[in-house]
């Protein structure tokens, strides 16, 4: 079982497992979503773009992110909504074969005023490469399932 709201502190930092994002993901992504821009699916054209090489969609990385997110355990069986992502920045490109690793920093916990039963948890999400650059980060709103005391 996961966390509940009253388990969580501001400043808190963990860590996902790390992922290699592989060609294969992007075709994936690029026929599950339609976006099948040449910078993710064409190597000759991707070849003439500042990166030199074909990367993976913004949107992809972002939702690896959330997947990431889930595997670090701390809210399975405690959330309950995800409610909002914002101010997401795309800092770097992600390529095919870098591995990627998700930090989540805990920076705000609310207690709902109208459903004890809940609350809202605010974390920085940073995605960050096998070099240690950030080439994601934002931050996501999620309700939580309080003890109910």
């Amino acid at each position: 079982m996961g966390l509940y709201l009253e388990e969580f502190s501001v400043g808190d930092v963990h860590e996902s497992p790390r992922r290699t994002v592989t060609e294969a993901d992007v075709v994936m992504f690029a026929g599950l979503s339609g976006d099948y821009n040449s910078a993710h699916t064409d190597h000759v054209h991707a070849a003439a773009t500042p990166f030199g090489r074909p990367i993976a969609h913004g949107a992809l990385v972002l939702s690896i992110a959330t997947g990431l997110s889930t595997r670090i355990g701390y809210l399975d069986g405690t959330a309950l909504a995800m409610s909002s992502i914002d101010n997401w920045n795309f800092k770097a490109p992600v390529f095919f074969g870098d591995t990627v690793r998700l930090r989540t920093t805990v920076v705000e916990v609310r207690a709902s005023k109208s459903k004890p039963d809940r609350g809202v948890l605010i974390r920085k999400f940073e995605m960050i490469n096998q070099d240690g650059q950030t080439v994601q980060e934002g931050s996501t709103s999620v309700m939580v399932k309080t003890k109910g005391l």
